[in-house]
């Protein structure tokens, strides 16, 4: 029998402008990424920082309005809400279903992935779902008796335990950012696992710069 479904995850890319992005305060964890630009935060409650640049992430939970400070600014954003939430501020392009019950609670991560021009993260699994994005290059994922290949902007869902195949372009960088949602005693630990034993322990071509890994109030419970 399937785990009931408490939470989605969903995924927006956003152009931001001068007039600014308004996103509204409800039982909602939030995670922005600033792809291009620089945006400003206008938070009248606070918990938000005051400004972000490319390749910043922050998290919060207040109502806040998002402004582009030269007028153009892509962000990515990650919603945590409960499930059949309505969309408040817009539709996301991608959603996953998530079922979380561990009462030991849970941490959100944002991270950024690097290959190099052919690099590969062997057949893996991960301890938590997550939406990725890819940011540059070029990325083929193998997984489910499935292949994709994964275009700059483009989300996808991982629900974790599924193993995972992934190969990068062999001409240029490839880099995704993602948010995973982990067992908060993952907090500062990978959550990579190897399927072969015999792949723990060869040289890794996957580099990782993490923005977030806080622990979290899952929106909506008691």
């Amino acid at each position: 029998m399937s785990e009931p479904v408490t939470h989605e995850l969903r995924f927006h890319r956003d152009a931001v402008g001068a007039d600014g992005l308004p996103l509204g305060a409800r039982p909602a964890v939030r995670i922005l990424y600033v792809v291009d630009g620089t945006v400003t935060l206008a938070s009248p409650g606070g918990g938000w920082p005051e400004r972000l640049g490319a390749n910043e992430a922050t998290l919060g939970t207040a109502a806040t309005t998002v402004v582009a400070v030269n007028g153009h600014a892509t962000v990515l954003r990650w919603e945590l809400l409960p499930a059949g939430a309505e969309a408040a501020d817009g539709p996301p392009s991608l959603t996953g279903s998530l079922s979380l019950t561990d009462h030991d609670g849970y941490l959100v991560r944002c991270d950024r992935v690097d290959f190099p021009p052919g690099g590969v993260a062997l057949l893996h699994t991960h301890q938590g779902p997550g939406i990725r994005c890819l940011l540059r290059g070029r990325l083929r994922v193998e997984t489910e008796g499935g292949v994709s290949t994964i275009e700059p902007l483009e989300p996808w869902y991982e629900r974790g335990p599924e193993p995972v195949f992934a190969a990068a372009s062999d001409r240029e960088d490839t880099s995704f950012a993602r948010v995973m949602v982990l067992p908060r005693r993952l907090r500062g630990q990978p959550s990579i696992r190897y399927v072969r034993p015999e792949d723990r322990d060869k040289p890794k071509s996957q580099r990782y710069t993490v923005f977030v890994d806080e622990p979290i109030v899952l929106p909506g419970a008691a």
